[in-house]
């Protein structure tokens, strides 16, 4: 790759360019497990699983998938929260030549027989707590059979019998049907010799990885496991992982690209352990970072945000923790600043997205800080390219400062959306990704997120964006967490809109809202000032902790809409 202005920000451990291995993805845990078979794999609970005992149950699941006809290509969905069962089922599934299709655990019905009709799964992994779910849709999918599981498989043993007397682990009754299988049974049954299967690394593919549907239908983002081995490589080197040392914090959603990439594919690949944490709970999470000494850990700025909100935050020793990456959604200063000062560690902005695998900025793990900067989501990653190019046409490519369209090339970015070739068309020209976020890059090469193209907010043809206020609203030392969305109107188009969750200690009052709109308005320009602010107790979150603008920006529409039939009736 030619010299890029942000080559000479590195730190020394990263390559400018790396050799990739051209290999499956499963044989990461294979390596792994040949070279590190006693190193822990796998915390949960307080089980461990070393990586010998990972790989045999793989194998052993392998052999089972292959006995119940999973062939080359096929869809196999995976439909659990954060525990061992989930990573022994996505590498059993592709070291059969199977493509994972991962799906949200807090899905619908409907939204599950749609990703499961789409994608076309013919089998799926599920937890006993979530089968009913299945067994209401399964005649309307193509699933030929499904393989149950419990939390308490995995758990040691004092504690899953003492779970069960005090009915403290839920579980549900699995009726026997026809296609029903227990996970436990196919691991007793099975021996760990699946057949081999020839694998293309770079046409083949491993997941078939749903975006949220924040446009509409949930698009299938097409991975190769080159694309999901090359940002597991490139994560690894980043974050300057040592081999069969690292210990990380698995609280991110493995059913989401940024966990399945930062939270398992890497740190398998440099034979590290992953305490697996189903749901968030911060004094679990805190726990499990003292007592295990937790050296890396990727998040999201609201996973952060609420640790440091948690009260007995000081009774525990974080002091293990050398890197954090957060993505998802704007990191906000205040929020790293905290929690470097808490943990000693180093907390940098990156950048991603489902279909680039999903990692293509962040800012270098400097414990000087000296090349990182602050609201900046850095700069590309090895052999990844970016540029910012206008709006209108997306051809025109723009001088640093310049706002317009973020588009990245690289290894990790995406075949293609599954069955949508007018979409992937849109997405994918040259070689390039259109990202559909508003970005700028500055004269060394760091990247900024502006917005996102459909956030934008049109208040009398002046352009706001809501990052701008939400970073402003975190400065005041009551707001726990904000969002800022476009409210319609009829005279100026559309208004700012603050929704506010508020610090414990802060209680909703019409003088706070008045502080609250002064303080953003002494720091904006006039046109950008907030016109509403509104206190909720919790706002709306994606699987990843990411505030989902889109709902509070339709629950506006809406009433709108209501007031403006009620006014004409």
């Amino acid at each position: 790759m030619s010299e890029k202005p942000w080559h000479k920000f590195y730190p020394e451990w990263v390559p400018r360019s790396i050799e990739y291995p051209e290999v499956p993805l499963d044989q990461l845990l294979k390596n792994s497990a040949e070279k590190h078979p006693n190193a822990t794999a796998i915390i949960f609970e307080g089980y461990k699983m070393t990586y010998k005992e990972l790989d045999e149950a793989v194998d052993r699941l392998a052999t089972a998938l292959q006995d119940l006809g999973v062939e080359k290509g096929d869809k196999v969905a995976i439909f659990l929260p954060n525990c061992p069962q989930f990573v022994i089922a996505y590498y059993a599934i592709l070291r059969v030549g199977g493509v994972v299709t991962a799906v949200n655990p807090l899905y619908t019905e409907r939204e599950l027989e749609y990703q499961l009709n789409n994608a076309e799964a013919i089998g799926i992994v599920t937890l006993d707590l979530l089968y009913e779910k299945v067994a209401r849709v399964r005649d309307r999918t193509g699933l030929k059979f499904v393989i149950v599981t419990r939390l308490k498989d995995y758990l040691p043993k004092a504690k899953a019998i003492l779970g069960t007397l005090l009915r403290k682990i839920p579980t549900a009754k699995v009726e026997p049907a026809p296609g029903v299988y227990f996970l436990k049974d196919l691991l007793k049954k099975y021996p760990p010799e699946p057949k081999p299967v020839e694998i293309n690394p770079k046409e083949d593919l491993a997941c078939l990885q749903y975006t949220g549907g924040t446009t509409g239908v949930p698009k299938g983002a097409m991975l190769t496991h080159y694309n999901l081995v090359s940002n597991a490589v490139a994560a690894a080197y980043w974050l300057n992982a040592e081999e069969a040392r690292e210990v990380h914090v698995g609280v991110l959603p493995l059913f989401h690209i940024y966990g399945m990439t930062t939270v398992m594919n890497s740190p398998i690949y440099k034979a590290g352990a992953t305490i697996l944490i189903p749901r968030f709970n911060a004094k679990k999470i805190l726990e499990a970072i003292h007592k295990y000494r937790a050296t890396v850990f990727c998040g999201v700025p609201t996973l952060y945000a609420m640790l440091l909100d948690y009260p007995e935050l000081r009774k525990y020793d974080l002091t293990s923790i050398k890197f954090c990456i957060s993505g998802a959604a704007p990191l906000p200063p205040e929020v790293q600043r905290r929690f470097m000062d808490i943990t000693g560690g180093v907390l940098v902005e990156g950048y991603g997205l489902t279909e680039a695998s999903p990692v293509t900025h962040a800012n270098p793990l400097d414990r000087t800080m000296k090349t990182v900067k602050i609201g900046s989501i850095g700069v590309p990653w090895p052999d990844t390219d970016a540029k910012i190019v206008d709006v209108e046409t997306g051809t025109k490519e723009l001088p640093p400062g310049e706002v317009g369209e973020l588009v990245v090339k690289g290894p990790q970015v995406m075949k293609g959306y599954w069955k949508m070739p007018e979409e992937t068309a849109q997405a994918l020209r040259d070689g390039w990704l259109y990202t559909g976020d508003i970005a700028k890059m500055d004269e060394d090469g760091y990247f900024y997120i502006v917005d996102r193209k459909k956030d934008l907010i049109k208040y009398k043809g002046y352009s706001v964006y809501p990052r701008e206020l939400e970073d402003v609203l975190y400065e005041h030392p009551a707001v726990k967490l904000c969002a800022v969305v476009g409210k319609p109107d009829p005279t100026v188009g559309e208004i700012p809109k603050a929704f506010v969750v508020l610090k414990e200690g802060y209680e909703p009052s019409d003088e706070l809202k008045e502080e609250l709109l002064k303080f953003v308005s002494e720091r904006v320009a006039p046109y950008k000032r907030i016109r509403e602010l509104e206190f909720r107790k919790e706002l709306p979150l994606s699987a990843a902790g990411k505030v989902l603008r889109r709902v509070l920006r339709e629950e506006e529409r809406k009433k709108a809409q209501e007031a403006g039939e009620g006014q004409g009736g």
